[in-house]
């Protein structure tokens, strides 16, 4: 266990229980961990982002500290909150180049079947990404939660069945739903 674990658990309960200054000493202990989530997401991102992973922890911290208070229950769903608050971050950002677009329009996002992996993304793709992800979540939350966890945050399925609560088998067939329906989403809002 890492000599700072205690102290993030404690941190941890302190933002559960509404105390917001402990968002701002939260995330030096674990900045580290929220760059490695940033970088993962960018490496997703369309070639001459002009975001880095400082920029997207920073503008993700940003809308934290403003928002809603937060009731992560473990560190697992702090870091998962983390990382839809990045992928908004980059939604947002997606959308405000589209409507700058003539035309906009989108493509298709084939997800590879087996890793749902988007090799490079573009401001279309991740638009319809978004829209599919917030269609999913109002079939199976916790389906979505799992793509979050597995996907933007970088856990395996033990990792991300452990931080919501599902046993490994049951997290498997949701990951499973979710590959297929978010497949058969953006498949269906697009021509071949």
């Amino acid at each position: 266990m890492p000599p700072q674990a205690p102290a993030i658990t404690l941190l941890l309960q302190d933002i559960r229980a509404g105390n917001r200054n402990a968002l701002d000493e939260l995330v030096p202990l674990v900045y580290d961990e929220l760059r490695a989530v940033a970088r993962g997401q960018l490496r997703r991102e369309r070639a001459g982002h002009t975001l880095n992973s400082i920029d997207l922890v920073n503008e993700a911290y940003a809308n934290l500290s403003k928002g809603e208070p937060l009731a992560p229950e473990n560190r697992a769903h702090f870091f998962g909150i983390i990382a839809s608050t990045m992928r908004r971050v980059l939604v947002d950002r997606a959308r405000a180049r589209l409507a700058d677009k003539r035309g906009g329009g989108a493509e298709a996002v084939p997800l590879d079947e087996l890793e749902l992996a988007i090799p490079q993304r573009n401001d279309e793709r991740v638009v319809a990404l978004d829209g599919a992800l917030h269609r999913l979540a109002q079939v199976d939350e916790e389906a979505m939660k799992i793509v979050e966890l597995r996907y933007f945050v970088g856990m395996n399925e033990e990792e991300a069945a452990q931080a919501v609560g599902l046993s490994r088998a049951t997290a498997g067939r949701r990951w499973a739903f979710a590959k297929a329906f978010l497949y058969q989403e953006l498949k269906d809002g697009f021509d071949p």
